[in-house]
């Protein structure tokens, strides 16, 4: 088995030592097994998994065929659509903190797109 040395943003650390800690991953090295394994079985449908358990452990997080089909993007990958329409989505049911707590952890609040986000987001609530 190879060795690669690869370096993470310190926040995308604490967050994967939270699912390690919480029990969702037996080790680090394993969800980076898990994670790499799974994003080549996302953009290649003939890779031959080789991480012990995968199976086991995408069952346990419980990823569907349509998780596989909506992390590729209903529009070919293009992110801000999806994100237009899973903020639509909680806005027509009125979960405007789901949709907050989306574009926040998507989106700088600088940046273009999270303030389309957070006007369509206003549109829900002032029609309600």
């Amino acid at each position: 088995m190879a060795k690669d040395t690869v370096r993470y943003p310190d926040d995308v650390v604490e967050e994967i030592d939270a699912l390690v800690e919480d029990g969702m991953f037996e080790s680090k090295s394993e969800f980076y097994r898990f994670s790499a394994e799974y994003v080549l079985t996302l953009i290649n449908d003939d890779h031959d998994v080789k991480t012990f358990n995968f199976d086991e452990i995408q069952a346990e997080l419980d990823i569907s065929d349509r998780d596989h089909a909506e992390a590729l993007g209903t529009d070919g990958g293009t992110f801000f659509l999806d994100a237009v329409i899973n903020v639509r989505k909680h806005g027509l049911r009125g979960n405007y903190e789901a949709a907050e707590r989306f574009i926040d952890t998507h989106y700088d609040e600088t940046d273009q797109e999270c303030i389309i986000l957070e006007e369509l987001l206003g549109t829900y609530r002032d029609g309600s």
